[in-house]
């Protein structure tokens, strides 16, 4: 590049930097394309684990960059983000608890507001050019700061390899831990981990042992089942046996008491937002624990319709998470839609974890519709049976008069 004649016109860049291969060679790569440009190291630490963050605001500097910020995102992700997003009972085709997707609007809000700070005219991400999280990425940014530029060095550079990225930093002199031997590409946060990559490649594979890194293997989970109570606000869990927990402490406690059990795993193939199908493993334990309860305490309080109806915004909330569409109208709508029901979702619940299940086994809620005195088998005295033949008739009255005519 130094042959080249430099790119113009950005003066000031913040990169979502993670401390990986591919921001690591982003920042030596920003100084040789734009000309006099200085690069701001951004990292979100939204709840992926102390050593993922260790030394890396000193190896931000050491790769080339002015300052790197270091924000603490992780309970405003779980309050702000997680917890709603899982009142609307949001789930990708039906499997995918959305971990990745979730994280990505609160990292993109906070990459803006240091761009802000430090009067940047752009912004960079190391997003591929295969996959959601550029869209994810690019999609905040158009909503938050149209203005600021995004530079997407993927769609940019001639590197197209990892060996391509470890060439490149060894050429520079620029330390890195990767090597070209790692076998998945994996991504971290409070609410989960995914791995793709290396085996999972072929759908044929059974995920090896190596694969797996929150979770025991449910065959070795404990041959003990263990019982965890949650109490839940407006669809919100607020205790953990007993104990009143911020949101994300209270995931902290569920991840590690979930994952000793094997919970929370999911291998699935699915529809990327760029048109391909992919392969990946996710493990969620804290996050499938805390659905379970959600959903045992919708089953006591809402209504067949209301029901109905949060199912169709959590299907229309699932898709919009994973598509990058958070800061839209259409989310502010879902997001409102869900409240009203959320405000019902009250109760108490006993979850029953044993070798990769987690099962509601008790349940109760102040605004119960359920009622024994009514749904018993034995003898009562508020139900007349009788009624159900009037009912009954007017409920397929319609099948009744079709039936009549076609005989006529």
């Amino acid at each position: 590049m130094s042959a080249e004649i430099k790119k113009t016109g950005v003066k000031k860049v913040v990169l979502a930097y993670s401390g990986g291969l591919d921001t690591s060679a982003i920042i030596p790569w920003l100084k040789e394309t734009y000309d006099d440009c200085e690069i701001v190291a951004f990292c979100a630490d939204v709840g992926q684990g102390e050593a993922e963050l260790e030394g890396l605001h000193e190896k931000a500097i050491a790769s080339g960059a002015s300052e790197c910020y270091i924000v603490d995102l992780k309970e405003e992700l779980v309050a702000d983000y997680i917890y709603p997003t899982i009142a609307t009972g949001a789930i990708y085709e039906g499997t995918y608890l959305l971990g990745t997707s979730m994280a990505r609007p609160i990292i993109a809000k906070a990459q803006v507001e240091v761009a802000r700070k430090v009067g940047a005219d752009a912004v960079c991400h190391g997003c591929t050019g295969k996959g959601n999280d550029q869209v994810r990425f690019e999609g905040c940014f158009a909503a938050l700061a149209p203005d600021l530029k995004v530079i997407a060095p993927w769609r940019e550079w001639e590197m197209v390899s990892r060996e391509d990225l470890l060439d490149y930093l060894a050429e520079r002199n620029i330390e890195t831990t990767a090597s070209a031997t790692k076998i998945y590409s994996r991504d971290a946060n409070a609410w989960h981990i995914s791995h793709e990559g290396g085996e999972l490649e072929d759908p044929w594979n059974e995920p090896t042992k190596g694969v797996w890194t929150m979770t025991v293997a449910p065959e070795d989970a404990p041959d003990k089942p263990e019982y965890v109570t949650i109490d839940i606000e407006q669809g919100k869990i607020t205790k953990v046996n007993g104990e009143v927990l911020s949101p994300y402490a209270a995931l902290m406690v569920l991840n590690e008491i979930a994952g000793a059990h094997g919970v929370g795993r999911i291998d699935i193939t699915e529809n990327r937002l760029v048109g391909m199908k992919s392969r990946g493993c996710y493990e969620t334990p804290g996050g499938t624990v805390m659905f379970a309860a959600l959903r045992a305490i919708e089953e006591l309080v809402l209504d067949k319709s209301s029901r109905e109806w949060r199912e169709q915004v959590g299907a229309q909330m699932a898709h919009l998470v994973y598509d990058g569409r958070w800061f839209t109208p259409l989310c502010e709508s879902l997001l409102g839609a869900s409240e009203p029901l959320a405000n019902l979702v009250n109760g108490e619940v006993v979850i029953k974890l044993y070798k990769g299940q987690a099962q509601a086994v008790k349940k109760r809620s102040p605004n119960s519709l359920y009622s024994e005195e009514f749904a018993t088998f034995g003898e009562d005295d508020v139900y007349n049976q009788k009624d159900a033949e009037g009912f009954i008739r007017l409920y397929s009255l319609a099948s009744r008069i079709r039936a009549l005519n076609i005989k006529s």
